[in-house]
């Protein structure tokens, strides 16, 4: 028997050697890393001292660009060193973002910043450094990045990323070359990782491409790839040196290249395979419902939201009155948010980063950073528009309000004004004279005023308060059935609140479509329902489980509110729901005020951060909302940086790390029946994950408490937070304008109160029915620079209309460089786009003030 199997490894070993010795391995080798990811001072000389002592070395660089400010200040030597190199051919810098960040968890504007100010820092210091691959060695990839790094002038990409696999890695597929296809159509030429690259065994963060393993290649040459490349960017401060041997002791005889050379003079060179790469290859899992997770994904939303806010309500005001803010305050605002979107910021929170502070700490500083300048912006931006011409009637007052979308809006807006200068009964006046249906609330020395504000495109509208006795207005009220159920209606819902059974919603009535009934009652589960497996007592709690007082907090024409009051595990929880008349989104605010740490997965997960099985992968274990809908035969939808996925998932259930499956919400998620006549979306206030399957309804996760990543307790220390909101619509998720209504949540009108203004309304640029979103709009040296997305329209050729004169319009690529310019005619360009594409344009004014 022994000598069988020696006579067995001998035969492998003659094979590999065959076979090894007619066909050539390949290797790229690098860095990957940064000041604040992990980047010791003596690595730049390391560096330097075994690129010039190994000339066969080959370098891909993945340096945090802001890492080489601080190696120039403190080690100037090494620096120039290492300055003298940088454009050496065995030197290929891969990955130039600026906080290295994952980037299917981020906005697409975001990642385009990321990008954007990262090239800039490295040509401040290595203005030669020239960028043709994008690779990453962490799961930092998402579908729209072939679009993206074609617009930055990347020609080549690679989807492997074989040693730090740790949050996940991107699907298997296909041999030496893939045409990687993004959702807008855009080609990239790719090294993906193989079909044949299998995950590694006993490992629960590599692929098999780690090391070139005799194993590894041998499947490559089986696969009939000609020419197989393994990689590994070594973390900065690790002293190996070349990874895998030099010399004559090069492991398998392979040659160590930089992925340039590899694609462009070794690999097949080009190929027919075309990979139509979904958001669904995307395997990747953090610790999704964990409080500390959840906050920074929280934070994160916030000044997303509000920074590129900034940007467009101050370039309205340097339109109209030639407002500058200080570019230095917004690259700040852009900095310190671009690094709370780290990676490291996702994955490892609880490390420790500077003085005692965690990432988590770190975070809530550089969002807190961000909110801070872009508030200032906006309050400046719209303080600029003040006017004292005296000329104002007595006792009249203005409202302006601001929309920062490309679509026209008509929505409610709440807004406090000081009472002083005005009656206590007053009404409003839109800028044609025409009175609007409105509310008043006194507040202390305040007057809340609520009212039906119609917002042109991409501007703003101003409205009158004029002291006048207000009109009665009625509605529905919320009534109390004798169960105990609450009822509340607008023009759009009726729906009834379940007090019985922990507040669930057990009817939502769509008024709009024949009176259709949401919610599915042949489910065991309720809309709304939280439900999760505490596993300390090894069962599942819900919010079911006992009674709920429900509490009126607004009853009124424009707003109903109420206040659901209940418990879960004797853990008291509320829910706010809120119907606001004329909107479709009815929104929810949700606090569970938990009495102590307590566990909620799947079980009590051991410290042994190598199991392949984990607690927090399998999400019907999790602290959920749940939204059991009755649509037949429901497709899956979810939005992804500039994409929309349609899922193609039976079930979003794993438990293993080498099962990993796409279960990520960005913004929001939508059923649509199959025959398309209806669908049920759901928003988030932050990235997380979701649950759906078979005999389990659409959940968002809303917490997990246990071990996690590294053997790290993720615990409740907090109560937990979150906003939702859910939109019921008729036809599929791009006819019911989804995406435009996530993007009406997140960008809200901004309301500003003016003693003295002028009485006008403007829209800036209009694309309204094009299905287009304008995710940047915003001055760019005199200029005003204007990126738009098409996230619901078709490829048609579509009128755009600018509300400022205008001398020259080019679209220009994400470095500045004109594609082409535009010809204007009546102050509109005409442009066409793919579904999901991007296009920037870049707009000279006719005039330029400056104050």
């Amino acid at each position: 028997m022994i000598k069988k199997a020696v006579i067995a490894i001998l035969a492998v070993l003659m094979f590999c050697n065959t076979v090894f010795s007619q066909q050539q391995a390949y290797f790229v080798d690098g860095y990957h890393g940064g000041i604040y990811g992990h980047y010791p001072m003596w690595v730049t000389q390391f560096m330097v001292d075994k690129f010039n002592q190994y000339p066969e070395w080959r370098i891909g660089l993945e340096i945090e660009p802001e890492t080489w400010d601080t190696v120039r200040l403190r080690e100037p030597v090494a620096y120039n060193n290492f300055k003298s190199i940088v454009t050496d051919k065995r030197i290929e810098f891969t990955n130039p973002a600026y906080a290295q960040p994952y980037c299917y968890n981020i906005s697409g504007e975001s990642l385009i910043r990321q990008f954007e100010y990262g090239i800039k820092k490295i040509h401040q210091h290595f203005p030669d450094v020239t960028y043709t691959t994008y690779s990453a060695e962490e799961p930092c990839f998402t579908s729209a990045l072939p679009q993206i790094l074609r617009l930055f002038g990347f020609k080549y990409a690679v989807l492997k990323c074989p040693d730090t696999c740790w949050g996940g890695y991107t699907a298997a597929y296909g041999g030496e070359l893939v045409n990687w296809i993004g959702p807008d159509g855009t080609s990239m030429l790719t090294v993906p990782r193989y079909a044949c690259e299998e995950l590694e065994d006993n490992s629960t963060w590599q692929t098999k491409a780690w090391n070139n393993s005799d194993s590894y290649l041998k499947s490559c040459f089986d696969y009939g790839i000609k020419n197989p490349v393994g990689m590994c960017y070594q973390d900065a401060g690790w002293k190996n040196g070349p990874w895998i041997g030099h010399g004559k002791n090069i492991k398998n005889n392979s040659i160590y290249v930089t992925w340039k050379d590899y694609i462009e003079n070794i690999s097949v060179g080009k190929t027919n395979d075309d990979y139509h790469f979904s958001q669904e290859e995307m395997r990747v899992n953090l610790m999704w419902g964990s409080q500390v997770l959840q906050k920074i994904a929280q934070e994160v939303r916030v000044s997303e939201n509000r920074i590129v806010m900034a940007e467009k309500i101050a370039a309205m005001a340097n339109i109209d009155n030639g407002y500058i803010f200080s570019q230095d305050r917004i690259d700040n605002a852009w900095r310190t948010l671009m690094m709370a979107q780290h990676h490291d910021s996702w994955i490892v929170p609880y490390n420790g980063l500077k003085r005692g502070r965690s990432w988590a700490d770190e975070i809530a500083l550089w969002t807190g950073n961000t909110n801070e300048i872009s508030g200032n912006i906006i309050e400046n931006a719209i303080h600029s528009y003040i006017t004292k011409n005296g000329s104002n009637p007595d006792n009249v007052s203005y409202i302006r309000v601001y929309n920062t979308l490309g679509v026209k809006r008509t929505e409610l807006v709440k807004i406090n004004v000081p009472l002083s200068g005005i009656g206590k009964e007053v009404v409003i006046y839109n800028s044609k004279g025409k009175l609007l249906p409105s509310f008043f609330e006194q507040i202390g020395d305040s007057l809340c005023i609520s009212f039906q504000a119609e917002v042109p495109s991409l501007g703003y509208a101003t409205f009158r308060i004029v002291e006048q006795q207000p009109a009665i207005t009625r509605s529905t009220p919320v009534i109390f059935d004798n169960k105990g159920n609450c009822i509340l209606e607008n023009g759009f819902y009726k729906i009834i609140i379940d007090s019985s059974r922990g507040g669930v919603i057990k009817s939502l009535i769509s008024k709009k479509e024949k009176d259709k009934e949401y919610v599915d009652q042949a489910s065991k589960f309720g809309l709304g329902e939280l439900r999760g497996y505490f596993y300390e007592e090894n069962r599942f709690y819900s919010t079911t489980g006992s009674p709920a007082k429900i509490t009126v907090l607004e009853d009124n024409s424009f707003y109903k509110k109420v206040k659901i009051e209940g418990e879960i595990a004797s853990h008291p929880f509320t829910q706010i729901i809120t119907l606001t008349n004329g909107q479709k989104r009815i929104d929810f605010d949700l606090t569970v005020n938990w009495k102590n740490n307590v566990g909620i997965g799947e079980y009590k997960q051991g410290r042994n951060w190598r199991d392949n099985r984990r607690a927090f992968t399998d999400g019907r274990f999790k602290l959920n909302v749940m939204f059991p809908v009755g649509l037949s035969s429901a497709k899956l939808y979810k939005n992804a940086p500039f994409d929309v996925c349609e899922s193609k998932y039976g079930n979003t259930f794993f438990s293993t790390w080498d099962s990993i499956k796409h279960n990520i919400i960005l913004n929001w998620v939508d059923l649509v029946q199959k025959d398309g006549k209806c669908g049920f979306a759901v928003l988030s206030d932050h990235t997380t994950s979701y649950s759906y399957g078979e005999d389990f309804p659409l959940s968002l996760t809303a917490q997990y408490s246990g071990v996690g990543l590294w053997g790290v307790d993720y615990k409740i220390t907090r109560p937990l937070k979150m906003k939702y909101a859910i939109i019921p619509h008729t036809a599929n998720w791009d006819q019911a304008a989804i995406s435009t209504e996530s993007n009406k949540w997140n960008e809200s009108l901004v309301a500003s109160f003016y003693k003295e203004i002028a009485l006008v309304d403007k829209s800036f640029f209009n694309i309204d029915e094009t299905g287009y979103e304008v995710t940047a709009f915003k001055t760019e040296n005199d200029n005003i620079l204007i990126r738009l997305f098409n996230a619901e329209g078709d490829d048609s050729l579509k009128n755009l209309t600018f509300g400022f004169p205008v001398s020259s319009i080019e679209e220009v690529d994400l470095n500045g460089n004109t594609i082409t310019k535009k010809t204007i005619k009546k102050n509109s360009i005409s442009l066409s786009m793919p579904r999901f594409g991007i296009k920037t344009l870049l707009i000279k004014k006719l005039t330029k003030n400056k104050i």
